[in-house]
């Protein structure tokens, strides 16, 4: 185990010369309506012993990277086929703003790394890492150049090292599972052979809180993902122990319990000692989320005949209406910046994700359309995608769509159905 702490990463910065840290930053502004994405090449890494042959790690390394920088949805990557994939070719005449150019070197030990970002325009390197660690660590090292690149161009934290949870049929059984942004390393975390649903992540991500039908009754669970067979109850009150909202500081979760038979919400302390009940007997009360700054959540209640979404202020008490558009909305999410909830919306007997801000007299906006239904949305860690659950006939799986409605994807492809997606609220 001791070594391996120490052998999971070292990264050192190459050298950048004094007069390009002096210079003053300019960072690209990808929100912008004139912005176009930005052409990247990312040729095969090199071995370093035999730097004059192309292999297939050295394609694997390069082919994982370019595909976390395309997730961020702001790079366009060139493909190898217009440079034949070596590292020598007129960037220029390619059309390419930025380069990148790695570098490997195998040993018994595990593998180093030297990476570097190429401003093709200007010819200057702006950031190089060197990275070393065990074979089994070489994603989570592609992962982390990768949000130091978004970094570096946009003054954002990147999402690459983020993880996701969701639920899965692939057993036979509605489990828990986590993967990472391209769905190369997926792992099961519940094995209760029974309904699993509602997984979410704690504030830095280290533990997952979910509901389970296994006993008999819907209870709420706690899981430490750093030990997979660690989980203890949260909550096994008689009736729904669900979904829980934590708050920003991970101290206490607003959710929703049925113990006195209306579904109402309940603010509890981490270990489910319940502090204050939040709503009594007006309708169905569900789905909380918590604002960052933690002064508001908003829920979803039908006390107007129709699930729609309120905000509620936690000092006062206060109560608002923020949809009217729509005659079933739910499932609130809100983002990081705290400047838009995300939501799903029954339209035209269709789910389809929408974004409002918080106050009543707000237009919702619509991000998804066409066929199929749009569910359970979230945001991710730097709020400008939306994860979600889409469902066509009988298959679910999880998508992703920029917050403006552009860049709709798969994430990955697994057995079964995939549904219940949550990406944590701040990186691992």
């Amino acid at each position: 185990m001791k070594s391996f702490v120490f052998s999971f990463f070292l990264f050192i910065s190459f050298f950048v010369p004094t007069d390009m840290q002096a210079k003053e930053i300019a960072y690209i502004d990808i929100t912008s309506p004139d912005a176009r994405r930005i052409n990247i090449a990312v040729p095969w890494f090199v071995n370093k012993e035999q730097p004059g042959k192309l292999q297939v790690y050295g394609r694997d390394l390069s082919e994982t990277l370019g595909d976390a920088l395309d997730f961020h949805g702001i790079f366009s990557i060139i493909p190898y086929e217009q440079y034949g994939k070596t590292q020598n070719a007129n960037w220029k005449s390619l059309g390419a703003d930025f380069v990148v150019l790695g570098s490997y070197s195998l040993s018994a030990k595990g593998v180093q790394m030297e990476i570097r970002l190429l401003d093709v325009g200007g010819g200057d390197m702006l950031m190089g890492k060197r990275y070393k660690g065990n074979r089994n660590h070489e994603q989570s090292m592609l992962y982390k150049f990768t949000d130091s690149v978004i970094k570096n161009m946009t003054g954002q934290n990147g999402i690459a090292s983020s993880k996701i949870a969701f639920v899965s049929d692939h057993n036979g059984f509605k489990e828990i599972y986590t993967t990472d942004i391209l769905g190369k390393e997926i792992r099961q975390v519940t094995r209760h052979k029974n309904l699993v649903v509602s997984p979410r992540f704690l504030p830095g991500g280290r533990f997952l809180t979910y509901t389970s039908y296994h006993s008999g009754n819907q209870n709420l669970y706690i899981t430490d993902l750093k030990q997979s067979k660690t989980t203890r109850p949260l909550s096994r009150r008689k009736g729904m122990n669900l979904a829980p909202a934590w708050s920003p500081d991970g101290k206490t979760m607003i959710l929703t319990l049925s113990k006195d038979g209306n579904p109402d919400l309940f603010m509890c302390d981490r270990k489910g000692k319940i502090i204050k009940q939040l709503t009594r007997r007006s309708g169905i009360n569900v789905s909380p989320t918590w604002s960052p700054d933690g002064k508001q959540i908003a829920f979803v209640s039908d006390r107007s005949g129709r699930p729609q979404i309120y905000t509620m202020h936690l000092k006062s008490g206060a109560v608002q209406r923020i949809t009217f558009k729509g005659h079933e909305n739910a499932e609130p999410n809100w983002s990081p910046d705290g400047e838009l909830i995300t939501y799903s919306s029954l339209v035209d007997g269709s789910y389809q994700i929408f974004t409002i801000t918080a106050r009543p007299s707000s237009a919702p906006m619509q991000i998804t359309n066409g066929p199929g239904h749009h569910e359970s949305p979230t945001w991710s860690p730097d709020g400008k995608q939306i994860l979600f659950s889409y469902r066509s006939g009988r298959t679910q799986k999880v998508y992703a769509v920029l917050k403006d409605g552009t860049h709709m994807r798969q994430l990955f492809n697994m057995k079964g159905n995939q549904t219940y997606p949550q990406w944590t609220s701040n990186r691992n």
